[in-house]
């Protein structure tokens, strides 16, 4: 059978010899916009896109009203740096929160992380990112000043610094350790090492010698 015949004006031809079908400026802005999100490069924006145009009325009509509707709705939280529909959020409103303990994450999704665990019922404080001389990053950037007000109140004991164990987590952390020294509050960090239910044989050496450095006894 031979193939379905297109309009020859339903294509356009690229600079590297193959083609792609002409599309409206507003499908053509929904695919740039989509392209932007983490994971999602020019093709997985693009069928992203048919799979929303095609299931217009379930998905892509409801999607774009919780868009506005999360875009008109969403604050930052004064205290903490986390986004939430109140100021103060809602985790710096639980009573039953600890106050004298506060966990230091660079970003939201952090925050998220380590709530999803329950692992953790004290207070946070979101940086906003790490100090970064290529990024042009600086102390100024981040939240740290709030976090030493933060760090520096009566009631607070702890400030736990949730890290990554990349350069510029561990030097960030290296530098909100010592703007903290005067504040007379225990600075503690994340353990790094051997993952739950993980192999030895499939880890780094990094890993590795973080895990043997922060050994305990059994």
């Amino acid at each position: 059978m031979g193939s379905i015949c297109r309009p020859a004006s339903s294509y356009r031809f690229e600079a590297r010899g193959s083609w792609r079908p002409v599309t409206s400026n507003e499908i053509d802005q929904l695919i740039q916009l989509l392209a932007r999100l983490p994971g999602l490069g020019p093709r997985s924006a693009r069928r992203a896109a048919l799979h929303l145009i095609a299931r217009r009325e379930q998905l892509l009509l409801p999607l774009a009203a919780a868009l506005q509707r999360t875009g008109e709705a969403i604050r930052t939280c004064g205290v903490c740096g986390n986004i939430d529909t109140g100021d103060p959020c809602g985790i710096c409103q639980e009573p039953e929160r600890s106050t004298g303990l506060i966990c230091v994450v660079e970003q939201v999704g952090d925050l998220w992380a380590l709530e999803r665990s329950g692992a953790f019922k004290g207070r946070y404080h979101v940086l906003g990112g790490t100090l970064s001389a290529i990024d042009g990053r600086g102390p100024e950037q981040l939240r740290v000043a709030e976090l030493v007000g933060r760090a520096s109140a009566p009631d607070v004991a702890e400030v736990i610094l949730a890290l990554s164990a990349t350069v510029d987590g561990q030097t960030t952390a290296h530098y909100i350790a010592d703007r903290l020294k005067d504040c007379g509050v225990t600075v503690s960090r994340l353990a790094h090492g051997v993952p739950v239910g993980g192999e030895l044989d499939y880890l780094d050496d990094g890993t590795l010698t973080a895990a043997m450095k922060a050994r305990r006894p059994a």
